[in-house]
């Protein structure tokens, strides 16, 4: 069986992180934003942080990194690549079935958000079990020290989908969606898989879109950092 580790990614890691991101979420990024290379890599140095990303490993090679933050209701999965050269191994799939446990045993939601485009993976969480709760866009989430960039697509682009515990309450789900049209003005908001580290200035436009968990009836919560 193919050993897969983690180890704390250091600062010597920022290249390789860069390069990974773009091997990995490059094409996606280019079908909705287009590449700029000078702006994804400010994006990755004001993303970048050694001391919370995490390098996956496989057989004690880099294959890919992750990001996983700790909130008081939920583990929000900030960011997953996996290189294109272990892709298709089911080495996500597995770190994820992880994450998915240790959310269970907690009583905790895993909330994560993937891009619209990125539809094998979108296939892939929903096998998982995690259902969609909201869409939202890029356009009002620009940061202030970057030229406004237009998406090439007008629909929202990014899917927040979670996995709710057995026996989530009642109203979970409007909540979910309530929650995801509510970003306080100033909230950082870390979109990993696509642009990078923006400040949300509000979006009022937002269109909630409800599913529920096939296990519990109810969907999960969103909530800001």
């Amino acid at each position: 069986m193919t050993a897969i580790g983690l180890r704390p990614a250091n600062a010597a890691d920022g290249e390789y992180c860069f390069q990974l991101h773009k091997a990995a979420m490059g094409a996606y990024i280019t079908q909705i934003w287009g590449w700029d290379e000078h702006a994804q890599r400010g994006f990755h140095t004001r993303a970048f942080s050694p001391g919370r990303w995490q390098i996956i490993t496989v057989d004690s090679a880099d294959a890919g990194m992750l990001h996983v933050e700790h909130r008081p209701v939920e583990i929000y999965l900030a960011r997953i690549e996996i290189h294109p050269d272990h892709q298709g191994r089911g080495i996500g799939s597995r770190l994820i079935r992880t994450l998915l446990q240790q959310a269970r045993r907690q009583g905790q939601d895993l909330t994560l958000d993937v891009l619209a485009v990125n539809q094998r993976t979108h296939a892939l969480y929903r096998r998982m079990g995690l259902h969609e709760v909201a869409r939202h866009g890029e356009n009002n989430n620009q940061d202030q020290d970057v030229q406004p960039t237009t998406s090439k697509r007008p629909d929202p682009q990014i899917v927040t989908m979670t996995r709710c515990p057995r026996g989530a309450r009642s109203g979970d789900a409007s909540r979910s969606a309530r929650r995801a049209r509510r970003r306080p003005a100033g909230a950082v908001v870390v979109c990993g898989l696509h642009r990078g580290i923006r400040r949300a200035q509000g979006n009022p436009t937002t269109r909630g879109v409800i599913f529920t968990d096939e296990s519990s009836r109810r969907c999960g919560r969103l909530d800001p950092q």
